[in-house]
């Protein structure tokens, strides 16, 4: 599933207003059920993509509370029609931390430091709130949901990525990057609305940049080092090469995140909307 048009360029014109219009985040309750029997490698067997994203999903509850929170803050300010995007938002990422926690303590009940996780990133976004202006607080949002955005758009454009996916699991993953999708323009928009300056989304994208890369990878860690396979070479090795050589699904995703610093940058130059549809309409989901 290619994006249309080919991943072509286009700023806040009639086009990108009318795929905001289009894809209206919906907030949807799952109620997903993770039962004991699923295995601890979910993802294919593979003990290094399944802790890659179970650290992220570790993330998860907090840093969507941040985000909430960096929008709330102007939701009262923005235009009427914004400003109903932006309760879409909150609704749809309440929803994610409600069913992340439920996964995170499916994982956790596996014997993996899920709540330890938690608890270091709910301090780290308190320390963040106190530090950091709103304006910086939104850049923030902007910059990690820039970073979901196209994780999403690779996993619904490449079903290889998670077709080895447990199929007991893959619901939450392609209902998270639907609606992540859905929403990925509303911090954005509300950020050009009630800030608009360039320096501070892309300086606040350079140092987010860097906080991702290495608490990511530090949150990995965390979880290899608990089930004593962190000096397992092999599996970094393999994992690795297939982050970055072949199929290299993160180099492959450099040029989208590249696009965020352009200055005519929208989120919807990149038209998910085909693929998306595909996977709405394969789990049902309306």
């Amino acid at each position: 599933f290619k994006a249309l048009p080919t991943n072509g360029e286009l700023a806040m014109t009639s086009q990108a207003k009318i795929l905001n219009q289009v894809n209206r985040p919906t907030p949807r309750r799952m109620d997903f059920v993770f039962d004991d029997s699923i295995p601890m490698d979910w993802f294919g067997g593979s003990p290094f993509k399944t802790m890659v994203l179970t650290a992220l999903s570790a993330t998860f509850p907090e840093g969507e509370r941040f985000f909430v929170d960096s929008v709330r803050h102007y939701q009262k300010r923005v235009s009427p029609d914004l400003a109903k995007q932006v309760s879409g938002f909150i609704g749809q990422e309440a929803h994610h931390g409600r069913e992340h926690t439920a996964f995170n303590e499916f994982m956790g009940r596996k014997g993996l430091p899920m709540a330890e996780i938690d608890e270091f990133v709910e301090k780290g976004m308190k320390f963040m709130r106190r530090k950091l202006s709103p304006e910086r607080q939104l850049a923030m949002t902007c910059a990690l949901e820039h970073f979901t955005a196209i994780l999403a758009e690779m996993a619904l454009e490449n079903p290889e990525f998670f077709g080895p996916m447990d199929d007991r699991v893959k619901p939450l993953w392609y209902w998270h990057a639907i609606e992540e999708s859905e929403h990925k323009a509303v911090a954005f928009d509300v950020f050009q609305e009630q800030v608009g300056s360039y320096w501070i989304r892309s300086s606040q994208m350079v140092m987010n940049s860097l906080e991702f890369a290495f608490f990511s990878s530090y949150h990995t860690y965390q979880l290899f080092k608990a089930r004593s396979i962190q000096r397992d070479w092999k599996m970094h090795r393999e994992g690795l090469k297939e982050l970055f050589v072949k199929p290299g699904w993160l180099r492959k995703m450099g040029k989208a995140y590249l696009s965020y610093y352009k200055p005519s940058f929208h989120p919807w130059q990149r038209d998910t909307t085909k693929a998306m549809n595909h996977w709405k309409a394969v789990y049902g989901i309306e």
